[in-house]
């Protein structure tokens, strides 16, 4: 990663090519039958439920656009709630443009610059670090908020206590997939650029904060294990990983909890948080 001296922001480089990008986002990346061991994968349909349920009481009446929508959770959630939702996700070519053509769960390869306007609620969560130009996508996507519609963005945020703290070993890099890397206070700057009126900043709620600090504390140790790939099903895993090897990462991991609870909490309570969740609003 490089960061710029003057706005702080990352971006990936060398930039990752078009098959480089296919390959990390192959089918271990999300495969069909879930990615994590026990009740990890239905702990996040309940989160998603509950960002729903958020995003049904901050937004006015009218369709939400979930970019990024991955296997259409949050989806599912905001149409048990009687909205209406769309989803798009990355398309097959770099530029986005490859049409419309949606899937059975309402998840379109579209670009957001190709949508008409109108949206009560438009989400990105943890996917605008994916995105070549997310600069770009923000002001697509304001643009084409109703009056009174809301922006909602989560993202993993570089200026975080565990990301000073475990720099390349960090886990919210994830690179290649990760392509920009925002500090949380150029988020909010670019949303407020847009003429949008930043009504929450949240250094909890974005999730991943508490578990940023356990893998990174558990990467630091000798052996400098994966505790992320421990947690996933073998078909999920992004690297091989040993019966003893991965035995090994959840005990560390275990012993390591107290710690990385103390961490997120201290960076909470300093507004550092490991990933930003905003909700900005347009008038």
């Amino acid at each position: 990663m490089k960061r710029c001296p003057t706005c702080g922001v990352g971006v990936t480089r060398p930039r990752p090519s078009d098959d480089e990008l296919a390959a990390a986002y192959g089918t271990a990346y999300r495969p069909a039958d879930g990615r994590f061991v026990g009740v990890t994968d239905a702990l996040l349909r309940r989160t998603r439920g509950a960002l729903a349920g958020r995003i049904d009481a901050i937004a006015p009446p009218g369709r939400v656009l979930d970019i990024g929508a991955g296997d259409g959770t949050l989806l599912a959630a905001l149409r048990a709630k009687g909205r209406e939702a769309v989803g798009l996700e990355r398309a097959a070519s770099e530029a986005g443009h490859a049409g419309a053509a949606a899937s059975g769960d309402g998840v379109m390869q579209a670009d957001v610059g190709d949508l008409d306007g109108g949206w009560a609620a438009i989400v990105l969560w943890h996917s605008l670090e994916h995105l070549p130009d997310p600069a770009r996508v923000l002001a697509a996507a304001a643009e084409r908020l109703a009056p009174g519609g809301v922006l909602i963005v989560a993202v993993p945020n570089l200026d975080s206590l565990q990301a000073r703290a475990f720099g390349d070993r960090w886990l919210a890099l994830d690179l290649p997939r990760h392509l920009v890397h925002l500090p949380a206070r150029k988020l909010i700057e670019r949303l407020e650029s847009l003429s949008l009126h930043v009504e929450r900043v949240s250094h909890w709620r974005g999730g991943q904060v508490a578990f940023g600090w356990l893998h990174g504390l558990v990467a630091a140790l000798p052996g400098h294990r994966d505790l992320y790939d421990a947690l996933r099903l073998p078909e999920a895993r992004l690297s091989s990983q040993s019966p003893g090897e991965r035995r090994a990462a959840l005990a560390l991991g275990a012993l390591c909890a107290p710690v990385a609870l103390a961490g997120a909490a201290v960076e909470i309570a300093v507004r550092h948080g490991g990933s930003v969740h905003v909700e900005a609003r347009r008038s």
